[in-house]
């Protein structure tokens, strides 16, 4: 069994799929960009907490499979020194995401 783990190429997501599923999900389901009100209600609902959902979706554009819009409509890449700034304070909070007031689609 061990054997045929050394063996295992397939490249494993540098996100939490479920999670992406969720948001893609959400997407589909609106048929709209989503926003961070979105994902703080899935939070909720969903009984996850809010800044992994933030984790995932900042690594979804970091890997170019979703895009951030900001406030003005216009596309913007999130970059990983970006996302490390914000953890100054360990788990995101609120405070630490309240700048993105765009909003995300998938570009895949």
């Amino acid at each position: 069994m061990i054997e045929n783990l050394k063996n295992f190429d397939e490249e494993v997501p540098k996100w939490d799929i479920a999670l992406a599923a969720l948001a893609r999900e959400e997407f589909d389901k609106g048929g709209r960009n989503l926003s961070l009100e979105d994902f703080k209600r899935q939070a909720a609902e969903h009984a996850i907490r809010f800044d992994d959902i933030m984790v995932t979706l900042f690594e979804l554009c970091i890997q170019g499979e979703w895009q951030y819009q900001d406030a003005d409509s216009n596309d913007r890449a999130i970059t990983r020194e970006e996302v490390d700034n914000l953890y100054i304070g360990g788990r995101l909070a609120d405070k630490d995401v309240a700048g993105y007031t765009g909003s995300w689609y998938p570009l895949k």
